[in-house]
C-alpha cells in the first residue's frame, strides 16, 4: 500500500485525466489522510472547471470575430488621475490561449496582475504599450489623449491584427475593424490581457516617481485623486508630472497658490 505522502505527490504531479484516473483509484482508500487528500483534490478540480467555464464566457467575443484573423485587445489605465501617464495596452494572444484567472485588472491584486503581465507577455503573439505623458494630457485633453495612446499601442505591436476588440471606445485615426464593448475589460480575454499590462505599466511608472517624489505617495495612490494626495498637493504644490488641468477641475485654483511643489 501507498504511503500517504506518495499519494500526496502523486495528485501534486497529476493534471486533468491522470487526476481523474487518481481520484477514482484512492476514492476508496479509507485512511483518514487519503480521504483527505482526494478531498481537497476534487474541490481544486471543481475550482478549476469553474475557472475555465468563466475563462470560456469570455472568449465569446474571440470566437465570433475568429474568421476574421488576428484579434487584439485594447484597453487603458490612468485616465482618471491627477498626475501621471495615460498608458495603453494592445494584446494578440494565441487562438484558445489559456491565461487562468486572467480578468478586468481592477478586479485583481497587485500581486496577481504582475504575475499575469508575466503570463501574458510570454504567451501573447504581440503586446504593445502606448504611453501619453501629463504635459499631452494637459495640451490636447485626456479623451484624445487615451485615444494617442491606443494608436501608438497598436503601432508598437510589430504585427497587424485584423480586427481590434476595444474597452467601449472606437479610435479615430486607426483603419482597422474596430468592435467597442462596453466593459470589455470583463467580457473580453484580450481587453483583460491588455488592461493587464496597461495597468501594471503605468503602476510602474508611478512607483518610480514615487522614488523621487515621495511626498506625493504616488506608490500608494498611483495619482489619484484619494484625500492623501489632494492634502499633498495643497502642501506642496503640484509636481512637474500633475495634470495641472485636472487640478484646476479639483482644486479651483489653489494650485496657483500653493507650495513650490517638485517642480520648481
Amino acid at each position: 500500500m501507498k504511503s500517504i505522502a506518495d499519494i500526496r505527490r502523486e495528485l501534486e504531479q497529476a493534471d486533468g485525466k491522470k487526476l481523474e484516473e487518481l481520484l477514482v483509484l484512492y476514492g476508496n482508500d479509507p485512511r483518514k489522510g487519503v480521504v483527505s487528500l482526494t478531498e481537497t483534490y476534487k474541490r481544486k478540480r471543481e475550482r478549476l472547471e469553474k475557472e475555465r467555464e468563466r475563462l470560456a464566457r469570455m472568449r465569446v467575443y474571440e470566437k465570433k470575430y475568429e474568421h476574421v484573423g488576428l484579434i487584439c485587445g485594447i484597453d487603458e489605465a490612468g485616465r482618471g488621475p491627477l498626475a501621471g501617464p495615460v498608458v495603453a495596452g494592445a494584446v494578440i494572444l494565441p487562438a484558445d490561449c489559456e491565461i487562468l484567472y486572467l480578468n478586468d485588472s481592477k478586479q485583481l491584486s497587485a500581486k496577481k496582475r504582475e504575475e499575469l503581465y508575466d503570463e501574458i507577455r510570454e504567451k501573447a503573439l504581440a503586446a504593445g504599450v502606448g504611453i501619453v505623458d501629463h504635459e499631452r494630457i494637459d495640451e490636447i485633453n485626456i479623451l484624445q489623449a487615451t485615444y494617442e495612446a491606443m494608436q501608438k499601442a497598436v503601432a508598437s505591436l510589430g504585427i497587424m491584427p485584423q480586427i481590434l476588440l476595444n474597452d467601449a471606445v472606437t479610435i479615430p485615426g486607426i483603419e482597422i475593424p474596430q468592435v467597442p464593448i462596453i466593459g470589455g475589460d470583463a467580457k473580453s480575454l484580450s481587453i483583460a490581457a491588455a488592461s493587464v499590462i496597461a495597468k501594471v505599466t503605468r503602476d510602474r511608472i508611478m512607483c518610480e516617481y514615487d522614488r523621487e517624489m515621495p511626498q506625493y505617495g504616488f506608490a500608494s495612490h498611483k495619482g489619484y485623486g484619494t484625500a492623501t494626495h489632494v492634502e499633498a498637493v495643497r502642501k506642496y504644490g503640484p509636481s512637474r508630472i500633475h495634470r495641472i488641468s485636472f487640478l484646476k477641475n479639483i482644486l479651483g485654483q489653489d494650485w496657483q497658490t500653493a507650495g513650490k511643489g517638485a517642480h520648481d
